[in-house]
């Protein structure tokens, strides 16, 4: 049958939708036809099975929550410092509360992963890929630290950004943009001079 990828994406625009207000149990086709407005049936004739599914769900996810190429292009015209990266953290808190469905719906995988052998592998090699590209791109763009000091800034920033969807009580006391500034420079040391 053919199919129309327009169709699709609003598929899984609803079924991230579904995922992130139900959880993995309320993720049915037959909430995704309802929540996109179409027809009974018609995820059923895009999605072969739920591990399909969920697969493409994540992907989706990932496209959603990537930054503005223009957008991330004008910010790194910066010279690096560990202000760009101060800032580039505080961007990407934006982008996460910004599309809060599909950060939820990441979670939502994230623990359904711990019960699909499939789902798990996809996930697993899927973020640790992003997670390896996250840090070449921050140490090739030149900013400050080491590859274990952006990990753990990456680390700490996905801690903040699961309280701040889930209970943003515990970073009330507390100025994330202050948090933010904190973690990059206790993390993200300067590269040595050159010959040191």
């Amino acid at each position: 049958m053919r199919q129309n990828p327009a169709r699709r994406t609003a598929l899984l625009d609803a079924a991230i939708e579904v995922l992130a207000r139900e959880g993995s149990r309320g993720l049915t086709l037959r909430a995704i036809d309802k929540e996109a407005g179409v027809p009974v049936g018609t995820a059923s004739n895009y999605f072969v099975n739920r591990d399909e599914l969920l697969g493409q769900v994540m992907r989706r996810t990932r496209e959603r929550l990537a930054p503005d190429p223009a957008a991330l292009a004008a910010t790194m015209e910066r010279a690096p410092s560990r202000e760009l990266a101060t800032e580039l953290m505080r961007q990407l808190l934006a982008r996460m509360r910004a599309d809060r469905a599909s950060n939820l719906a990441m979670l939502e995988l994230r623990q359904e992963a711990t019960r699909r052998p499939d789902l798990h592998a996809e996930l697993s090699g899927f973020l640790s890929a992003e997670h390896q590209e996250v840090i070449d791109h921050h140490l090739d763009a030149g900013l400050p630290g080491d590859r274990t000091g952006v990990a753990l800034m990456y680390f700490a920033m996905l801690g903040m950004i699961v309280d701040d969807l889930t209970i943003p009580a515990v970073l009330e006391p507390y100025s994330t943009d202050e948090l933010i500034e904190q973690m990059v420079a206790r993390l993200l040391t300067p590269h040595p001079p050159q010959g040191s």
